[in-house]
């Protein structure tokens, strides 16, 4: 079976599909892997380390999108990369195919099949292949690099001749994999840490990290499938901004996590939570790019509002692209020894992880949600 890695062109993408240590293994097992030229520089892989572990290094980018039975990425293609696809070959890459509806359905009318990360159901046989998760390890880990950073404080304690130094409060919103890594990376930098989620059953974890757990009491479900959280209704989400004022007032540090699959982030943090915030506080947005869970963030972007500094990362994983790419590259090879059978991609849409992932098959969206979503980009 012939697997191609292509270069990423997306701008700040430095992660690649795979790196040398699993090609290497790939390789062993029979595959026959071709590799972009250059496709690692930006994760500090040369194209000499694909080569010693048995890749083959292509410069014609065109043999890369033609003649391959897969086609290994990081970030979504473009549609100009689309139209180069071949119909033989099928697409595993994250593809954001909910906001994406309508490059899906381009994929789908080139005959291509596409297989997205982002759609690895959430469990435990399939969680060594969540590649959403371990990407979002490495955006709570950073952003909380990113807070102490831009705090004009120390994070620990410190007991200095000069007198103690009180450790830096920090707040986290949301206590998924990203918040769950921020609550643990804040602790080891030394700060006391809250954290709120409006899923009662990760109190527990949130405990376990040595943080406090800010409780808020709902009379809706908050637990939609695969264990992500659901959009609230309105009256839900106005108890919940109630039941955090306080800590976000009194915080040194605010870090936000919560989004919605498919829709746009909830508004939590509001402009007069981060009035009542001391200046040179700081909030880190990670959900920037779906509209902020706090209100004033702009994506890419430092703001400061109220004398508080107000950051919008974008893609924080590409900014830590050596263990990114290990991490994804390895979640890419568990998904490919799990669909590879006697040589061939074995599909069984039965099966919940091919079944879950495959957006488009045969000229088709297979799924659901997707042509929803096509549905409503139409009618708008």
């Amino acid at each position: 079976m012939k697997v191609a890695v292509a270069k990423e062109i997306e701008v700040g993408e430095r992660r690649v599909a795979l790196i040398p240590d699993i090609v290497a293994r790939l390789t062993k097992k029979g595959l026959d892997i071709s590799v972009e030229a250059g496709a690692g520089e930006g994760s500090f892989f040369p194209d000499s380390a694909y080569e010693a572990a048995g890749a083959k290094i292509v410069s014609d980018s065109s043999q890369i999108w033609q003649g391959n039975d897969v086609l290994l990425k990081v970030a979504p293609p473009t549609p100009e990369e689309v139209e180069r696809l071949s119909s033989e070959t099928t697409l595993i890459s994250f593809l954001n195919p909910l906001a994406n509806a309508e490059l899906m359905q381009q994929i789908a009318q080139r005959g291509v099949t596409a297989l997205s990360m982002e759609l690895i159901p959430r469990t435990s046989r399939a969680q060594s292949m969540d590649a959403l998760s371990s990407q979002a390890g490495v955006a709570g880990y950073k952003a909380v690099l990113l807070a102490a950073e831009a705090l004009p404080k120390f994070f620990p304690m410190l007991t200095t001749a000069a007198g103690t130094i009180r450790p830096a409060k920090v707040f986290i919103v949301g206590a998924g994999v990203a918040g769950l890594q921020a609550i643990a990376t804040s602790r080891r930098l030394g700060a006391v840490v809250e954290a709120f989620d409006i899923r009662p059953a990760v109190k527990e974890e949130v405990q376990s990290l040595g943080a406090k757990f800010v409780e808020v009491e709902l009379e809706e479900d908050t637990v939609a499938k695969g264990g992500y959280a659901k959009e609230l209704s309105e009256a839900s989400k106005q108890k919940t901004q109630e039941a955090i004022s306080n800590s976000v007032a009194q915080a040194d540090a605010v870090i936000t996590t919560a989004q919605v699959p498919g829709k746009k982030a909830p508004r939590i943090v509001t402009d007069e939570m981060i009035a009542r915030m001391r200046p040179g506080s700081v909030v880190v947005d990670l959900a920037a790019q779906q509209g902020g869970n706090c209100e004033g963030t702009e994506a890419g972007a430092h703001v400061v509002r109220h004398g508080v500094t107000l950051i919008g990362p974008v893609n924080l994983p590409a900014s830590m692209p050596v263990h990114a790419s290990q991490m994804y590259a390895k979640n890419i090879s568990t998904f490919l020894d799990y669909l590879i059978q006697d040589d061939q991609l074995n599909l069984d849409f039965e099966d919940d992880i091919p079944g879950d992932t495959c957006v488009t098959f045969k000229g088709e969206i297979r799924n659901e949600r997707v042509r929803q979503a096509l549905e409503v980009t139409s009618v708008a």
